[in-house]
């Protein structure tokens, strides 16, 4: 039986990642070595790491004056290194979800940090609307897409300061304007590559505006300056970045794979508002991700939910349980998902709807 895999992260790749990572695996690049044993000092890896940099710049439409690089750490790190090189007074941001609030948390320990808007008052089912960021602040921080709740902003913001967004879930997914923010960061393991790597691209000119001492291996400027290779990169992970990036470009770009997801989403929305047995959690279409697909048993069918993710299951669709701090269901629809694991998941509810 075909599995579909709706895992949130780590999720589905692209099979061309897949398969070219196995080939590097047995032999990188005629090395005769494994892509897990080579130097990372080496020409072959060099070029990889020059490559990626270049296809994420390419893909993006990075403009001149920011820089890309890949660190460990997960985007977890970056909740701390985030402020360590951008807080000297005072910080906004916006709670919009788990991750939105640990990465206020972490800002804490730098320096005042005010929440302009929280959506946790409805269990962070929309995205806050007319808030104030004070002009003050050092910068302004957002988290683009929420893959527990399932909601997502869907436009560039327009704000006088510097903007820090966390874009793991929905990097690649859709065109963005990269002027509009002064970093942008996030863990590879939603739309990039497997867990272990981060990406980060930095406008170069907000750094070195803070008063505090930075460890070396917590400054941007080291990695910039040392083009990620102040230590040992993440090898294995960066080489598949690279590979699903050459995917993504031969798909024809940010914007061709933006089609491809709103008709991905739109389908399995449609279904969602169609059955009489399931229900969206995010009740604003305008805020409902479409990289995260949140949904629950509609009010008089909740005590089917487990027949349902059983039944599921049985038909190949894998990892759709929502997170274990909200329950329901949730399918991850990333770049790499095709469209007839959405259209499988879709005749999978039908075929269980019709049950009752």
């Amino acid at each position: 039986m075909k599995k579909h895999n709706f895992y949130a992260g780590p999720s589905i790749m692209p099979q061309y990642t897949n398969e070219k990572v196995i080939e590097a695996i047995r032999d990188f690049e005629g090395t005769g070595l494994s892509i897990m044993e080579v130097s990372h000092r080496s020409k072959e890896f060099v070029a990889v790491m020059d490559s990626a940099v270049a296809h994420v710049k390419e893909l993006l439409e990075v403009p001149a004056g920011y820089s890309v690089i890949f660190i460990g750490g997960g985007a977890s790190l970056q909740f701390a290194m985030v402020p360590m090189n951008m807080l000297e007074k005072k910080a906004a941001y916006i709670n919009t979800g788990e991750w939105a609030g640990k990465a206020l948390k972490e800002a804490k320990i730098f320096g005042e940090v005010v929440e302009v808007a929280s959506s946790k008052d409805r269990n962070f089912n929309y995205i806050p609307k007319n808030y104030v960021v004070p002009s003050d602040a050092d910068y302004f921080h957002m988290t683009t897409n929420n893959t527990i709740f399932g909601t997502e902003w869907k436009k560039d913001p327009d704000i006088a300061i510097p903007v820090v967004a966390d874009m793991s879930s929905d990097i690649f997914s859709r065109p963005i304007d990269v002027s509009k923010y002064a970093i942008i960061y996030g863990g590879a393991q939603k739309n990039l590559a497997p867990a272990g790597v981060t990406f980060v691209i930095i406008k170069d000119s907000v750094l070195g505006k803070v008063t505090r001492p930075i460890p070396t291996m917590l400054n941007y400027k080291t990695h910039i300056e040392k083009e990620s290779m102040f230590n040992t990169p993440p090898v294995l992970p960066v080489f598949a970045a690279l590979k699903t990036l050459e995917w993504l470009k031969h798909k024809g770009g940010v914007g061709a794979m933006h089609k491809i997801n709103l008709e991905k989403a739109a389908l399995l929305y449609d279904e969602i508002e169609r059955s009489k047995l399931f229900k969206a959690t995010v009740p604003d279409h305008e805020d409902r991700s479409i990289m995260n697909v949140c949904f629950v048993m509609a009010d008089s069918y909740t005590e089917l939910e487990k027949e349902f993710a059983a039944f599921a299951k049985s038909k190949g669709m894998i990892g759709i349980e929502g997170h274990r701090s909200v329950g329901g269901f949730r399918a991850s629809l990333y770049n790499a998902m095709p469209l007839e694991s959405v259209r499988a998941l879709v005749d999978c509810m039908k075929e269980f709807a019709n049950k009752y």
